[in-house]
């Protein structure tokens, strides 16, 4: 069984923009978490949190290539350690694919069809917040999904 799941979107903004709204801890609570402790780096170790779900969880950062590449692995104080790798790639109109992929899933999990599918439907939500905060400078989409 093959045990990632595999999101693409496009951007209307260069990869260096779409890079610093995910690694800088001042823009990351405009599409995704509350807040970020620091900036994503290869070798940190970050604390994210939710304020509204008063929940925070720590990722580390395994890989970063600036406007490139961001990998980290998550989940590892619940026994469900996953790597996430953010693909970016420049198209020549400014505009941005990027790719999550997130791996790792424990496949003997009788719940591993429900958990992939809830990372899933978790990443193409990012991705839409992520979007509409870079293309329309809307901040306030995060946070909103209901499970």
């Amino acid at each position: 069984m093959d045990t990632q799941v595999t999101t693409k979107f496009k951007i209307h903004k260069p990869t260096n923009e779409v890079f610093e709204a995910i690694v800088d801890p001042e823009k990351i609570g405009n599409f995704w978490f509350s807040s970020s402790s620091e900036r994503w780096e290869q070798g940190k170790s970050v604390i994210l949190r939710y304020d509204e779900y008063e929940a925070e969880g720590t990722i580390h950062v395994l890989e970063v290539e600036e406007n490139k590449k961001i990998m980290f692995s998550w989940g590892g104080e619940s026994d469900e350690e996953t790597v996430v790798t953010i693909t970016l790639k420049e198209l020549g109109n400014a505009s941005t694919i990027i790719e999550v992929n997130e791996s790792g899933f424990n496949e003997d999990d009788p719940e591993i069809v429900n958990k992939m599918l809830g990372q899933k439907e978790g990443w193409v939500y990012m991705l839409t917040c992520l979007k509409g905060y870079l293309e329309n400078d809307v901040s306030n989409l995060r946070a909103s999904l209901i499970h």
